[in-house]
């Protein structure tokens, strides 16, 4: 598994899973509960990961997409 792509936007993470989904990549999100445990909204990073040998195409699919600072 290959992190491509960090976020705290519950929006933005709609958007990627959409876009992998539309290339036929299963996307593996973590830290997505954990990341609002206290009810403030995203304190750490929701991850997405994806299976190795998909990464390359995984982040061509998101390059448009503008990470979080």
């Amino acid at each position: 598994m290959e992190e491509i792509f960090r976020t705290n936007d519950y929006v933005k993470l709609s958007y990627v899973r959409h876009l992998l989904a539309e290339e036929g990549i299963e996307a593996f999100v973590l830290d997505e509960h954990t990341a609002t445990i206290d009810g403030r909204g995203p304190m750490i990073p929701i991850r997405v990961t994806v299976r190795s040998d998909q990464a390359a195409r995984a982040r061509f699919t998101l390059k448009d997409v503008d990470q979080d600072a």
